[in-house]
């Protein structure tokens, strides 16, 4: 199957999905979160990407990302995918590929188009019966255990809008 060629360096804010090689539960693991995770992290660290939001599901992820500028959405996307394989081979035994090739992506329109992708993101452990509230999925940016990057200008959406007038 031939990758489709993407558009670049666009620059906005991406709602990015990916599933593991043959649609494989891995990440139901822990083990196997915490080193998605942190590969997460190291990348955003390094200056790759803003992170806004992620959940590691056991088959797939879902991701809100910014690349940085002169980093490609392919690119910072291989960081996360092609970093995490690289560290799971390495630590944890597997004879097979962690990820399926390629991943699809949505470009965020607006700040309603940002907060729905944020919502689907923290929802998705409770539609899937992981966990009963988003904050309960330890290995989700809403477990509020993660740093993150503030929503994109222009694209702050409502709830923390009003929030922060109230502080």
């Amino acid at each position: 199957m031939a990758v489709p060629k993407r558009h670049g360096r666009v620059p906005g804010t991406y709602f990015i999905t990916s599933r593991t090689w043959e649609s494989r539960s891995l990440f139901n693991q822990e083990s196997r979160c915490r080193i998605f995770v942190e590969t997460l992290y190291h990348y955003r660290q390094e200056g790759a990407y803003l992170l806004h939001a992620f959940v590691p599901m056991p088959e797939h992820f879902h991701l809100l990302i910014a690349p940085a500028s002169g980093v490609t959405l392919e690119r910072a996307v291989q960081y996360i995918k092609g970093g995490s394989a690289h560290r799971m081979g390495k630590e944890l035994p597997s004879r097979f590929p962690v990820w399926q090739r390629g991943f699809s992506d949505h470009r965020i329109r607006d700040a309603e188009d940002y907060e729905r992708h944020l919502r689907y993101i923290e929802m998705n452990p409770v539609k899937r019966g992981l966990c009963s509230k988003p904050e309960d999925y330890a290995w989700s940016s809403a477990s509020g255990q993660f740093e993150l990057d503030g929503p994109p200008q222009g694209l702050k959406p409502k709830r923390l809008v009003a929030a922060s007038r109230h502080d």
